[in-house]
């Protein structure tokens, strides 16, 4: 059920960037994700540290399926409160079934309500992470109340796992194949993924989605799978250097516990 639930994820991110002529993207994840979903808006927002020192992380929205969620998004980002907020600091989902409960309200008495004028009742939001490192986040909003099905639930949280794929290919220049995108997503959930993820960091000196970021293109730039060169690089057969790093941040550099703050990047509205 679940290798069918990853697959058939992955096959709708693929399908929508065929119809375009184009390699699977964050965008096509965003899309497919709304319509997988049956949402109103989807959203991935990338992480960033509030300022050198503090514990404060917000998500700023990258890309968004829907203007109502795009606008949503921002306003959790503006007020600092909101389940994806809340899904950041504790790096595990926030799954709100209906935003206008006495619950909700009083657990978000800003967020809460303004959702419900704009005519959103339920929101979903998913870290998305690269073990420690928390890259960004992804937030379903819906129009009805009530919560999702277990099988979209399993589905969201593979689309979570693709955006962390998506992200790393995307600073790094990769076009996979949809194999290599699915066999790399699954990688990810792996320990021996993350135990050389924390070496390669210590090593070359960087933030834990950076150096998954580079144990991601060497993998890639020679044909192996991210499995092979993790095993490589816990054994001490392979030790990765600068040259191994990509050109740019992950996406513009993710958050890890020590990082300072990267540039924000400007958000954008997906076309429905």
């Amino acid at each position: 059920m679940e290798q069918a639930g990853s697959v058939g994820v992955w096959t709708a991110i693929v399908a929508l960037a065929r119809s375009e002529g184009a390699p699977a993207s964050l965008r096509h994840a965003v899309l497919a994700c709304a319509q997988s979903l049956g949402a109103a808006g989807a959203v991935f927002s990338m992480a960033y540290r509030l300022s050198v020192g503090t514990a404060g992380i917000r998500g700023e929205p990258l890309l968004a399926c829907g203007a109502i969620a795009g606008e949503l998004e921002e306003l959790q980002f503006t007020l600092g409160e909101g389940p994806g907020v809340d899904a950041a600091a504790g790096r595990s989902p926030v799954l709100v079934p209906d935003l206008a409960d006495a619950s909700a309200r009083g657990r978000w008495p800003a967020f809460a309500p303004a959702a419900v004028d704009h005519g959103i009742r339920a929101m979903f939001a998913f870290p998305v992470t690269a073990g420690t490192a928390l890259i960004g986040g992804l937030g379903v909003y819906r129009a009805q109340a009530g919560s999702l099905p277990r099988q979209e639930l399993a589905n969201a949280l593979v689309f979570a796992d693709a955006m962390l794929v998506l992200a790393l290919d995307q600073q790094s220049g990769i076009v996979p194949d949809v194999d290599d995108l699915h066999d790399t997503a699954l990688a990810t959930r792996r320990a021996h993924v993350h135990q050389a993820t924390g070496m390669v960091a210590a090593q070359l000196n960087l933030p834990m989605a950076d150096a998954l970021a580079a144990l991601r293109a060497h993998a890639y730039a020679r044909g192996l799978r991210l499995s092979e060169v993790a095993a490589d690089v816990v054994a001490r057969r392979v030790r990765l250097s600068a040259g191994d790093m990509p050109p740019s941040h992950a996406p513009q550099g993710g958050i890890s516990p020590d990082d300072a703050d990267p540039p924000a990047p400007p958000s954008s509205i997906v076309p429905d």
